[in-house]
């Protein structure tokens, strides 16, 4: 008796294990910030997505196909030309996501690395089609503007494939050998330019200054002939007796002068040799 119950317990066990089994490999889990995709060998790819959590599915007949629809970065570098047929190198950092509703279509045409298959070629055809209508100094002076263009170009191009674009920025803008020596040619000709400018100015403003000074010693010049054709030998006298009083005490001043009053005989009292 005991025999056969241990044995039945055996085969409910191994009966529930088998079950287990079954039931786990039918389980599948979709976890946060993703979405699954049905696969069914007789029906193919189905139209329903499926969201987070525990789902059942057919083993062997169908498979579900997981995808990330969290934004995820991605930079892409490309290398064009300008509207003046400068080389332009431009990398662009895109953050990217799927459209969930259309998650069946990208996978049926894309695959599940559809990001390799849209974004270098989508962006690498916009990137041409803006760069080509701004010249190389107009990238750098509009930058703004050629960045917003690109947004919104590569944003509409990106939706005929079921993904969205939720940031686009330019890191990186550098242009060829050429152009970068010629911006540089470019500065020291403006330098010199400059400079040039600054000294033909000084020499304007110098020259200014010496015309101002003629012009001032020649009205000096008209005021003094002025002034000796209206007052004769008077100011003439008078100019004598402020030059004479000045000698006079400059004279004065000096301990080597003996003053000899005029009309008199005076005697000085030298010191005679012995």
């Amino acid at each position: 008796m005991a025999a056969q119950f241990f044995n039945r317990i055996g085969q409910i066990g191994l009966g529930i294990a088998i079950a287990g089994g079954v039931v786990n490999s039918a389980l599948y889990n979709v976890e946060g910030g993703h979405r699954a995709v049905i696969f069914d060998r007789f029906a193919g790819v189905k139209n329903q997505v499926v969201g987070e959590g525990t789902h059942f599915f057919i083993p062997w007949v169908q498979r579900p196909i997981l995808f990330d629809i969290r934004s995820r970065p991605r930079n892409v570098p490309v290398v064009t030309g300008s509207k003046d047929l400068q080389n332009v190198n431009i990398t662009l950092r895109i953050l990217f996501r799927p459209i969930p509703d259309e998650l069946p279509r990208i996978y049926t045409i894309l695959g599940v690395d559809y990001d390799d298959r849209v974004l270098p070629s989508i962006t690498n055809e916009v990137l041409k089609a803006v760069v080509a209508q701004f010249d190389a100094g107009e990238l750098i002076t509009q930058r703004e503007l050629v960045s917003q263009k690109v947004s919104e170009d590569l944003t509409e191009r990106a939706t005929q494939f079921g993904v969205i674009l939720d940031d686009i920025s330019i890191t990186h803008l550098t242009f060829g050998k050429e152009f970068t020596q010629a911006v540089e040619l470019k500065q020291v000709a403006q330098q010199e330019a400059e400079r040039a400018r600054f000294l033909v100015e000084k020499a304007e403003q110098q020259k200014k200054a010496a015309i101002i000074a003629a012009e001032g010693d020649s009205q000096a010049a008209s005021l003094l002939a002025k002034s000796f054709a209206e007052a004769g030998e008077g100011l003439v006298e008078l100019r004598r007796i402020e030059a004479a009083e000045d000698i006079a005490y400059q004279l004065s001043r000096s301990r080597q002068v003996v003053y000899l009053p005029t009309g008199q005989n005076v005697l000085l009292n030298l010191p005679t040799a012995q």
